[in-house]
């Protein structure tokens, strides 16, 4: 199957209270949010916009000739952020939107065309996204680390922060039963994610903070695929060295 016509929306926000102004933080000499667009640019999307609500992120974007749409800064996610581009650049509500993390710059290019082609592939499917095998029993049993459990056909049939699936019987086998973590990559078809921006708050996501949980509770299918690595975002400055390292490993970034 031939790869599917897609965009990247990047939501990138400068103010973060574990990270302040991490878009623009140097990496490997180049601020974080360069890398991010070099994967964009690397995978076969058609157009790739920066969406943000802070002009010091929009001026770095116009001086690297990025696209950037400075959206309201009361959204409460990146999806939001992400809906609102989509509607005001009026994409049409079959195009394939893939959202890519402004602190995410080690994403390879293949994972997104991956998710692209997941979405386009599963016809019944609103959105698209990852998961990862569970490692060990405190991966399992960690609240921070994002479960799923999936159908025959790898659709999602619920995310949440505890230990999922639970075993019932522990009295065979390895500690845990068999697991997944969710990768926190999206692929959305655009009329799905004009009306996601609409839903309310869903009370199950509201009690485990996972916005994901609002497509599921109002009847949005979403697809997980396998992936082959996870993707690494920072989330704190302790995290810089070893993202540096990885840019380097994987892309030779300097």
């Amino acid at each position: 199957m031939s790869q599917p016509d897609f965009n990247i929306v990047i939501p990138s926000r400068f103010g973060s209270s574990r990270f302040p102004g991490k878009p623009l933080h140097p990496l490997n000499g180049k601020p974080m949010l360069l890398h991010v667009v070099d994967r964009a640019r690397e995978s076969s999307a058609k157009v790739i916009v920066v969406a943000t609500d802070d002009q010091r992120i929009a001026d770095l974007c116009v001086q690297a000739g990025v696209q950037v749409e400075m959206t309201d800064e009361a959204h409460v996610s990146g999806t939001d952020r992400i809906a609102e581009v989509a509607k005001r650049l009026d994409w049409q509500d079959d195009c394939i939107i893939v959202g890519l993390q402004g602190d995410e710059p080690a994403t390879s290019a293949d994972m997104l065309n991956t998710l692209a082609n997941n979405l386009s592939t599963f016809a019944d499917a609103d959105m698209a996204t990852f998961c990862i095998p569970v490692n060990d029993i405190e991966e399992y049993q960690n609240t921070h680390r994002v479960k799923v459990v999936r159908d025959s056909r790898g659709m999602a049939l619920y995310f949440s922060r505890a230990s999922i699936p639970a075993r019932r019987d522990m009295k065979s086998g390895s500690d845990y039963p068999e697991s997944f973590i969710h990768v926190g990559l999206y692929a959305y078809r655009c009329h799905f994610l004009k009306k996601f921006s609409t839903l309310p708050v869903a009370y199950i996501e509201e009690q485990e903070q996972l916005e994901q949980l609002r497509v599921l509770y109002n009847g949005g299918r979403i697809h997980v695929d396998l992936a082959n690595e996870a993707a690494a975002g920072v989330d704190h400055p302790e995290d810089v060295e070893s993202i540096e390292a990885l840019l380097a490993q994987r892309f030779g970034a300097a």
